[in-house]
């Protein structure tokens, strides 16, 4: 099925690719398809709002061509650079030369890397930041890791429409393009998206929930599925109610060996980042403390945390007794994460983390970090050169341990 356009308001046009195939997406299949929607806002400087799969970027153009001179769109807003939002861009830019990229400061080198635009025209807005476009005003809300780094959302002030992206999307291929229209109920697919897509960065909702909680919405247009505009407050606080933390009988372990108690900082902001998630958490030194004791402690904690500092590339101390003794151990549904400083190379961070795969615990990895999520700011295991005194290495452990406390506290 082609490209198509449907009005939605006042100069307001609906552009999109409706995906009727099983689409793999996520290394998923996503069986009802899905619909790839753009936003034509016909004003006095004629604007997009981003754009289709990069698999229909020339049907996509030439959709847009027969409804615009492509020479006369003045701005290209792109709230999110995933191929599947941005990907028409480089057919469309080819053609629209005059026009002006919108996005975040972090969207600007992944756009000019993945479409060749370094000499393009880049216009980059912060959250709260207005955008005249002649007979209607765009403000932007910067909304990171929903579900990367530079994403940010618009919305047009006169018509009190919310262009999120990949927020408050279905994967339908949509029949009619409004959910009153669909003719079922769309919440479950609505809560699947969300489960699939946006529950694995369930701390950075409430960013979202904070930038939309003033703003008078009218109609949701995202870029997948189905158009909102009724029962708007339902739908957004399902992202709420989906969101919330659940903190009861959680307990994190910590169990760490040090050398010249750089581990040790390591293991005290682990346990301080915990406690501000209301994590219940034990820790331990395990050259100070018995083996027997620290392993009934790991028995009963739903997450836990091995450190150890690097001396002659090995784990120093007794902690290699704790980890002997953890093989024996049923350890199925904790989380399980391994950390430590070190000066030379760090083998015994990589030694805790095969002693971890060991068990049947679940193992924090990036790999299936990247996998899961598309975060690239946490990373497994958890290395930091010499002391964690400088404010970059102390951010790296807390991110770790933010996505290990948002995976213990998640609701759903």
């Amino acid at each position: 099925m082609s490209t198509q356009s449907k009005q939605i308001a006042e100069d307001i046009y609906w552009v999109g690719k409706i995906d009727n195939r099983q689409v793999p997406f996520h290394r998923l299949i996503l069986a009802k398809g899905t619909t790839y929607n753009s936003y034509l806002l016909k004003t006095g400087k004629p604007t997009v709002i981003d754009t289709v799969d990069m698999e229909f970027g020339r049907e996509y153009a030439e959709c847009l061509g027969g409804m615009i001179d492509l020479m006369d769109i003045h701005y290209i807003v792109i709230n999110h650079t995933e191929p599947d939002h941005s990907g028409g861009l480089a057919a469309l830019a080819a053609q629209a030369l005059n026009a002006t990229i919108v996005c975040t400061e972090i969207a600007v080198p992944e756009l000019q890397e993945m479409y060749k635009l370094h000499s393009r025209n880049f216009l980059v807005v912060k959250d709260g930041d207005t955008l005249d476009i002649g007979g209607k005003t765009l403000l932007f809300k910067e909304t990171p890791y929903l579900h990367t780094a530079e994403t940010m959302i618009t919305y047009c002030i006169e018509d009190q429409i919310l262009f999120p992206c990949d927020i408050f999307s279905t994967h339908v291929a949509v029949d009619n393009l409004f959910s009153d229209e669909a003719g079922f109920d769309i919440t479950e697919d609505y809560k699947g998206y969300y489960a699939a897509i946006i529950h694995p960065h369930r701390r950075y909702v409430r960013t979202l929930l904070e930038a939309v909680k003033d703003l008078e919405i009218r109609m949701i247009a995202p870029s997948h599925g189905f158009l909102i505009r009724e029962d708007i407050p339902k739908f957004i606080g399902l992202y709420a109610t989906m969101s919330r933390e659940t903190t009861q009988g959680k307990k994190a372990v910590i169990v760490y060996t040090t050398l010249k108690n750089s581990t040790k900082k390591m293991a005290a902001i682990i346990e301080n980042c915990l406690k501000e998630n209301s994590i219940e958490t034990e820790v331990w030194n395990a050259d100070k403390s018995s083996t027997t004791d620290i392993l009934r402690s790991i028995e009963s904690a739903d997450a836990v945390f091995i450190g150890s500092s690097t001396k002659y590339a090995d784990m120093i101390g007794n902690l290699e007794e704790v980890l002997k003794g953890m093989q024996d151990m049923n350890l199925e549904g904790k989380l399980g994460t391994a950390f430590g400083s070190y000066g030379w190379s760090g083998e015994a961070i990589e030694v805790i983390q095969d002693y971890l795969n060991g068990t049947n615990m679940t193992v924090q990895s990036t790999s299936e970090v990247i996998k899961t999520t598309g975060m690239t700011h946490v990373e497994f295991p958890v290395r930091v050169r010499f002391s964690p005194k400088e404010p970059e290495k102390v951010q790296k452990i807390k991110n770790a341990t933010e996505f290990v406390s948002d995976l213990l506290l998640s609701s759903i």
